[in-house]
């Protein structure tokens, strides 16, 4: 075989090879990184001597969730329902308002001991993350948090835990395997791995700093179910 040949099998040999972690990517269902715009950082440095059972070590990086290239924040402006139906500071729509913000203004504050937030879809949806701030103007942890995802709005039906850090059942929801984490401005990522659902309750149970229960900001990702 003539020299000009070789060259041009080997050319398409190494074009064929240089298309296959493409086609590995379309084959995944074309998921891609989860990318959030972020609020500015309320603190700086190592969040020092905060005491929490079942603590992940500060600075801890996780790989961001994957989610499908045309998934959307189906949260923003839909309806907040809760435990607390009046919080002592701010509105519960300002849960999913898109003020990511830590300051004073854009959180709310739902009273002591175990309560939830629940965030009504609007329909059935494929839900690849789930997206919260508590609260980052101040480095603590929120103990017992657990997010659910349910069929209808009193989580009766098709109900599933997508994460739970709750490592001793005292919101008695059962045993979480997941481990408490220290909140920043980067919010916190769940891997909800395309749950069918319209209805998502988060769950808390005051904090390292206080009794009470806060949320900045809950973000879902995903898209109408087909």
């Amino acid at each position: 075989m003539k020299t000009s040949t070789w060259l041009v099998v080997l050319s398409v040999c190494t074009l064929f090879v240089a298309m296959m972690p493409a086609q590995a990517a379309e084959g995944d269902g074309g998921l891609v990184p989860l990318k959030l715009k972020l609020p500015k950082p309320m603190f700086i440095g190592t969040p020092k001597n905060i005491q929490a059972p079942n603590l992940e070590k500060a600075g801890t990086k996780h790989q961001p969730v994957m989610v499908p290239a045309d998934a959307v924040n189906l949260a923003l402006e839909k309806s907040v329902t809760s435990s607390d139906n009046e919080p002592i500071i701010g509105d519960l729509e300002q849960i999913t308002d898109g003020d990511k913000e830590g300051a004073d203004g854009s959180f709310v504050e739902l009273g002591p001991d175990v309560q939830w937030v629940q965030i009504d879809l609007g329909q059935a949806c494929e839900v690849y993350a789930v997206v919260v701030w508590h609260y980052h103007s101040q480095a603590r942890v929120y103990n017992d948090v657990v997010i659910q995802c349910a069929d209808d709005a009193d989580f009766i039906e098709n109900v599933k835990t997508l994460y739970s850090n709750d490592h001793d059942n005292s919101a008695g929801l059962g045993v979480g395997k997941e481990k408490a984490y220290i909140e920043t401005n980067e919010g916190y990522q769940i891997d909800a791995k395309g749950a069918k659902t319209q209805y998502i309750r988060l769950y808390s149970n005051r904090n390292t700093s206080n009794d009470m229960n806060h949320y900045i900001e809950v973000e879902v990702y995903g898209r109408p179910a087909s």
